[in-house]
């Protein structure tokens, strides 16, 4: 065998490259990441784990939009109280002070009537 030959150099080239795919078959048949030509690895990427990351993401997303939306209704709610003009918060808290605890109590409505008319001609 002539040891200085192009065949000699050509068959250590096909036994590298035959060795090389042999061993990523190997790796990925067993679920290792793969070697790519510059010596990196590739892991393998696994489409369940993909498919149930997504679900959870959906169904985070889907809450978040909920919990929006809720919060939303109650600032729209926060609007309308802090701009009308005929009840003020510190009237309101006051109407709650004027009245009797018991009347609180009993009371089974959520609002407090307000009579603005007679504590301004007061």
């Amino acid at each position: 065998m002539d040891w200085s030959g192009p065949e000699f150099v050509i068959a250590i080239i096909a036994l590298s490259t035959i060795g090389w795919i042999v061993n990523n078959w190997i790796r990925a048949k067993h679920g290792y990441p793969l070697e790519d030509e510059l010596f990196g690895k590739t892991e393998k990427t696994d489409t369940t784990r993909n498919d149930e990351e997504t679900r959870k993401l959906r169904e985070q997303n889907q809450q978040l939009r909920d919990v929006m939306e809720r919060m939303e209704s109650r600032m729209i709610v926060l609007e309308r109280i802090v701009t009308d003009k005929g009840y003020t918060v510190a009237e309101e808290i006051e109407a709650l002070r004027d009245r009797p605890a018991r009347e609180v109590r009993d009371s089974s409505d959520s609002g407090v009537p307000l009579d603005i008319k007679n504590k301004e001609r007061a």
